[in-house]
């Protein structure tokens, strides 16, 4: 891979991985043991920066998308660019609307049982982190 796209590649994929990493795995579940915050006041803010997240996401996967594209990418790149970007658009397009659902169940007052789609959405969380690593270092160690 080319030596800029490959620089901007994986300034972009760490940026996103750091990004994964600081709220799913350590703002997410911090949250909820905050005092005082009730399971409403956790989903609404937890709305609200996963929206966030996933808005950031979509751009720095576009940007990864583009640097590699225009890089020379060898075949790992390319499917390690593709595994990533997929898992990301499975999270918004499949299971982030089931998770909506069941929030807004919840903010509305009804008791809702616990969603198998959190799993989910944890399970691809971790599968993209590994993604992303791999990704991260396989293009920068194949800068030219």
């Amino acid at each position: 891979m080319n030596a800029v796209p490959a620089a901007i590649a994986g300034a972009a994929v760490f940026t996103w991985l750091g990004m994964v990493l600081a709220i799913s795995f350590l703002e997410a579940p911090l949250k909820f043991r905050a005092p005082g915050v009730t399971v409403a006041l956790g989903l609404g803010i937890g709305r609200l920066v996963f929206r966030a997240l996933n808005t950031v996401e979509a751009v720095l996967a576009v940007a990864v998308a583009v640097a590699v594209a225009a890089g020379s990418p060898g075949a790992s790149v390319t499917a390690l660019t593709a595994v990533a970007v997929l898992l990301l658009v499975v999270q918004l397009a499949a299971v982030r609307p089931v998770l909506n659902r069941r929030s807004d169940r919840v903010l509305a007052g009804e008791e809702a049982p616990r969603s198998r789609a959190h799993v989910v959405y944890i399970a691809l969380e971790l599968l993209k982190v590994i993604a992303l690593i791999a990704l991260g270092v396989t293009a920068l160690a194949t800068a030219v």
